[in-house]
């Protein structure tokens, strides 16, 4: 019968002094930041129980992402459930500017690009509060599916639920299934998967920010 054993859970809550988020390997967390910046300034802190991304006011394409640093340490076979706890940084999101969190295979600065994804998106350029869901597995794409629901600056907590296996992902925005009447199969897929939070914007002005106070991403523990 299968118990807590069978089962391990990665849990990070963010907690800790304020400080910079690390861009290179760091013995003290997996997370490392990718900031494509050339001028402008983005700031990546851990502060307030959180992780704060936040662009620069500069006008250049800015793009930065909080991951495991291509680290695909999750199986797509073995994960179970993947919880991610987030709010926006302004009123509204900006149109210009885009936002996924979730998992997926190694970062790419085209979101649209990553190879393997299952993961919650705002598209400034088409409403700057709607959240869609994704997913992608190099043979099936199913892009900006409408949830209904929105997002802004009171946390939400999203569930990526693959307890139903790869070929059924299933999407919760607190607690209520969304995107039911489409099938997210990713059965194409059979590798490994990171957590994944990407913020970034065209040549423009915006300053959107993106906060995450808690990721949980649960697995079937593999046999020795």
């Amino acid at each position: 019968m299968a118990g807590l054993q069978d089962f391990e859970t990665y849990v990070e809550d963010f907690v800790g002094t304020s400080v910079t988020l690390p861009a290179s390997a760091n013995i003290g967390t997996p997370w490392l930041v990718v900031d494509t910046s050339s001028s402008g300034t983005p700031t990546y802190v851990r502060a307030g129980s959180a992780a704060t991304l936040t662009l620069a006011s500069t006008s250049e394409v800015e793009n930065v992402c909080l991951a495991h640093g291509d680290s695909l340490a999750f199986d797509i076979d073995d994960i179970q459930r993947v919880v991610m706890r987030v709010e926006i940084g302004a009123a509204t999101f900006t149109s210009g500017s885009e936002l996924v969190f979730g998992v997926g295979s190694a970062r790419n600065d085209t979101t649209d690009s990553v190879a393997a994804n299952a993961w919650f998106k705002m598209v400034g350029a088409s409403s700057t509060t709607a959240v869609y869901v994704e997913t992608d597995d190099g043979v099936r794409d199913n892009d900006d599916v409408a949830t209904g629901q929105t997002l802004g600056t009171s946390y939400k907590e999203f569930v990526i639920d693959f307890t139903g296996g790869k070929s059924n992902v299933k999407f919760y925005i607190d607690g209520i299934r969304v995107a039911a009447a489409t099938t997210f199969d990713m059965s194409g897929y059979s590798s490994g998967l990171q957590p994944i939070i990407q913020l970034q914007k065209a040549a423009n002005t915006n300053v959107d920010a993106v906060s995450i106070d808690y990721v949980e991403i649960v697995c079937k523990r593999r046999a020795a």
